[in-house]
C-alpha cells in the first residue's frame, strides 16, 4: 500500500426500502396491541410501585410510652397534604380560580392542628413538672443572685398550672427554696434617698437581689393567703388539698424564718384557720405551729404579734372559738422568764434595789488564780464574744421584758373578758391559764379575781341544782352537771394558786385573802364527787368510745394532753386538798378542819374506785405524818374529845362536830378487795398509833 493514500470507508446503512418497511408497523400489530390492552390492570401496577417517603414522615415516629396499662403507642396526626398531591390537585383549568380558597383552607387547617395538639398523659406532665422544678431549684441554690428570675418561673407554674398536683408541687418547691435562700436578717425597703445615693457596684448588685427576692417572696406569701381564704362570695372554690398545702407551707416558713419580712401575713394564715371550730389536720398543724413559735421565741417579738392577732380574732368572733386555741397561751416563755407582776391594764416591774442581795451591793465573787497567759487569753476571748454579740444584734433584756409585759397584758385581758362573759366551753382553759399565771398576777387584782371565781362557783352550783330538779331533762343535763363540778374544782385550784404563787413571807404578812368560801365548797362537794361515774375518766387515755350523739365528742379529743382540764376529777380534787391541808402558804389549818376532811375522805374512800381510793389514802397518810396528834382522837373509840352528835351532812366544815364520832371506815377498808387499799388503811392506823 503506497503511503499517503487515504482509505475509503464504506457507509453501512439499511437500504431505503427496508427502512421504510421497518419504521411503519403493520396493521395487524396495531390490532393485536389494542386487543391486549383491554386485559391490562393498570391501577394495580401503579399501586405496586415503591413509594418514596419524605423526611417529615420519618421524623413523625414516636417511641412507645410505658403506662400502668402497658405499652401505649403515640400516633401523630397526619399532616396536611401538599398541593401537588394527586388527591389534592385539581384540573389546571380551575387552579388559578380556586387558589385563594385553598390558601384560606390551609390556614384554618393549621389553626385546628395547633389547637388539637396531642394530649400528654397526666403522669408524664407531673414527671416533667418535677424535673423542671428540680432544675430551677438547683440553679437557684447554686447562685441565687444570677438566677433570681427563676422564682418567677416557679410562680408561673402555680398560676398557669393545668393540674392541681402541679400547683401543689410548685408551692412546696417554692417554700423549700425560700427557706434556703432567705438571709438571716430582715430586708429593709429602700427609700428615695437610698436609691439616689451613690454606692459601689457590689452594693448595687446586692440591693437589686434583695429587692427582687423581697418582691417574689411577697407575691408568694400573698398567694398563700389567697389560697387559704374561704369566702362564701367566691364562686370558684379552692381545692381542699391545695389549701392544705398552702397552710403547711405557711407553717414551715413561720418556723424556719420567723425573723424575715411578711411575718404578719403568715401569722394571719394560721389565725384565720384557728378561728374556725372545725377540727382537722390543718387546725392541729396551725395550733402546734403557734405553740412551737411561742416556745422558740427568744426576744418575744413574734409572740407579742401572735398573741395580739389571736386576741383580736377571738374578740371579733365573740370568743366563739375552740378551747384549744386558748391553751396555746400556756406555751409562752414568759411563764418561766418574766418576773414582774401584771394585770390586764398595767405591769408592775421589780424595783432595782430589790434585785441586789446585801445593802444594795452585790457580794464579791471569789477570785480565781490565773496566770498571765490565761488572763490574756480570757481578755481576747471576751473581746471576741463582744464583737459576736454586736454582729448578731442580740436583743437586750430590757426589750425582751417590754415585749413580754405587753404580751402578759393581752393574755390577762383575754382571760378576764371571758370570765366576765362566762363562755361555758372556755371556762376550763381560762381557769387553767389563771392558775398557771398566778405568780405573775398583780396583788391589787386578787380581790376582783376572787370575787369573779366565787360568782363562777355559785353559778355552777346553781346550774347543777336546777339540772337535778328537772327529772325530765336529767339525761340532757348530765354532762352540764359534770362540767359544773369541773369548773368548781378549777376555780378552787385557781384561788389557792394565787396565794401559792406569791412569796411565802409576803403572803403571810401583806396578803389578806379569805379562802374560806372555797374550803367550804370543797368540803360540800366531796360526797357528790365520790359517786361520780367519771371520777377517773380521762379522754386522752381512756379506751371508752365517745358518745356519737354528743356535740363535744369530736372536739374534745383534739385538746392537748398535758393540760389541767384533761386531768381526772380525782387529780383535781387531790390538788385542792393538797393546798387546803398541807400547803404552807395558807398557814396551819385549824384542827376542826383537819378532822372534818379526814373523816369525810375516809367515807368517800369506800365509794370511789381502786386507784382513787389509793390516792386518797396516800394523801391522808401525808396528813397523818404532819398532824398525827391533832387527828388521833378520831381513831380512839373509848374516849371522845367532842360533845354532842356528829353531823356527817353539815354544809359547813366548822359545824360538823367531827370529834364526837370515830373513823369506823377503817375497819371496812381492811376488808377491801384490793390488797393495796387494805395495806394503805393499815399504814395510816399504825402511823396514828405510833405518833401518840
Amino acid at each position: 500500500m503506497a503511503p499517503g493514500r487515504t482509505i475509503k470507508r464504506r457507509r453501512l446503512s439499511p437500504p431505503g426500502d427496508e427502512e421504510d418497511t421497518s419504521s411503519r408497523p403493520s396493521r395487524d400489530s396495531f390490532n393485536d396491541f389494542y386487543n391486549n390492552a383491554a386485559k391490562w390492570d393498570l391501577e394495580q401496577d401503579y399501586e405496586r410501585r415503591p413509594r418514596k417517603l419524605g423526611k417529615k414522615d420519618k421524623e413523625n415516629t414516636r417511641l412507645p410510652i410505658k403506662t400502668a396499662e402497658g405499652l401505649q403507642m403515640v400516633e401523630s396526626e397526619p399532616e396536611a397534604e401538599e398541593s401537588d398531591s394527586f388527591l389534592g390537585t385539581d384540573d389546571d383549568e380551575d387552579g388559578d380560580e380556586n387558589e385563594a380558597d385553598f390558601d384560606d383552607e390551609d390556614m384554618e387547617d393549621a389553626d385546628e392542628a395547633a389547637e388539637e395538639t396531642p394530649k400528654v398523659p397526666l403522669k408524664l406532665q407531673i414527671i416533667q413538672a418535677k424535673e423542671e422544678l428540680a432544675r430551677l431549684a438547683t440553679i437557684i441554690n447554686e447562685d441565687p443572685e444570677e438566677h433570681i428570675s427563676s422564682f418567677k418561673s416557679m410562680a408561673d407554674m402555680v398560676e398557669n398550672g393545668q393540674h392541681v398536683t402541679i400547683q401543689k408541687l410548685a408551692l412546696a418547691a417554692q417554700a423549700a427554696v425560700y427557706k434556703d435562700v432567705i438571709p438571716g436578717y430582715r430586708i429593709r425597703p429602700l427609700s428615695e434617698e437610698d436609691m439616689s445615693a451613690k454606692v459601689s457596684k457590689e452594693v448595687r448588685k446586692l440591693r437589686s437581689f434583695e429587692q427582687s427576692l423581697l418582691s417574689g417572696y411577697k407575691h408568694y406569701v400573698q398567694k398563700l393567703l389567697d389560697l387559704t381564704k374561704s369566702s362564701k362570695r367566691d364562686t370558684a372554690a379552692v381545692d381542699p388539698g391545695l389549701k392544705s398545702i398552702a397552710i403547711n407551707c405557711a407553717c414551715n416558713l413561720l418556723l424556719s424564718v420567723p425573723h424575715f419580712n411578711f411575718r404578719t401575713e403568715l401569722l394571719k394564715i394560721l389565725v384565720n384557720r384557728l378561728a374556725k371550730r372545725q377540727i382537722d389536720a390543718d387546725f392541729v398543724k396551725c395550733r402546734e405551729t403557734v405553740e412551737e413559735v411561742f416556745r422558740k421565741d427568744n426576744d418575744g417579738i413574734v409572740s407579742l404579734e401572735a398573741v395580739r392577732l389571736l386576741s383580736k380574732m377571738m374578740k371579733a368572733k365573740d370568743f366563739r372559738v375552740h378551747e384549744s386555741v386558748l391553751d396555746t397561751f400556756l406555751h409562752l416563755r414568759l411563764l418561766s422568764e418574766f418576773s414582774a407582776k401584771g394585770s390586764r391594764d398595767r405591769v408592775d416591774r421589780r424595783p432595782a434595789e430589790e434585785e441586789t442581795t446585801f445593802h444594795g451591793k452585790k457580794p464579791k465573787q471569789k477570785r480565781e488564780f490565773r496566770t498571765k497567759r490565761e488572763r490574756k487569753l480570757q481578755k481576747e476571748r471576751k473581746a471576741v464574744e463582744k464583737d459576736m454579740k454586736e454582729a448578731d444584734a442580740l436583743v437586750s433584756h430590757e426589750e425582751r421584758d417590754k415585749n413580754q409585759a405587753e404580751t402578759l397584758k393581752l393574755v390577762f385581758g383575754t382571760y378576764f373578758r371571758i370570765l366576765k362573759l362566762r363562755i361555758p366551753n372556755l371556762m376550763g382553759p381560762v381557769l387553767e391559764g389563771l392558775a398557771k399565771y398566778a405568780h405573775l398576777i398583780n396583788q391589787d387584782f386578787f380581790g376582783d379575781l376572787l370575787e369573779a371565781l366565787k360568782d363562777l362557783i355559785g353559778h355552777a352550783v346553781k346550774s347543777e341544782v336546777e339540772d337535778g330538779d328537772e327529772e325530765e331533762a336529767q339525761e340532757e343535763s348530765e354532762s352540764t352537771s359534770r362540767d359544773a363540778q369541773r369548773e368548781a374544782l378549777l376555780c378552787t385550784i385557781t384561788a389557792f394558786a394565787l396565794l401559792e404563787g406569791q412569796d411565802i413571807s409576803k403572803a403571810a404578812s401583806s396578803l389578806h385573802l379569805d379562802l374560806s368560801f372555797f374550803v367550804k365548797h370543797l368540803y360540800r362537794s366531796l360526797y357528790s364527787l365520790s359517786v361520780n361515774p367519771d371520777v377517773e375518766y380521762n379522754p386522752t387515755k381512756a379506751l371508752r368510745l365517745p358518745d356519737p350523739n354528743s356535740n363535744e365528742a369530736n372536739g374534745s379529743t383534739h385538746r392537748s394532753k398535758s393540760k389541767v382540764n384533761f386531768q381526772t376529777p380525782t387529780v383535781l380534787l387531790l390538788r385542792c386538798l393538797q393546798s387546803t391541808l398541807l400547803s404552807r402558804a395558807h398557814g396551819t389549818p385549824p384542827t376542826i378542819r383537819l378532822g372534818s376532811f379526814t373523816k369525810r375522805l375516809m367515807t368517800t374512800s369506800l365509794q370511789v374506785p381502786e386507784k382513787s381510793a389509793l390516792a386518797t389514802l396516800s394523801l391522808l397518810n401525808q396528813v397523818a405524818k404532819h398532824h398525827a396528834r391533832r387527828i388521833a382522837p378520831l381513831w380512839n373509840s373509848e374516849e371522845r374529845k367532842g360533845d354532842g352528835v356528829f353531823n356527817p351532812f353539815a354544809a359547813d366544815v366548822e359545824t360538823t362536830n367531827v370529834f364526837a364520832g370515830t373513823v369506823w371506815e377503817g375497819e371496812l377498808l381492811r376488808l377491801h378487795y384490793c390488797p393495796q387499799v387494805r395495806d394503805a388503811a393499815a399504814d395510816i392506823e399504825k402511823l396514828i398509833v405510833g405518833r401518840n
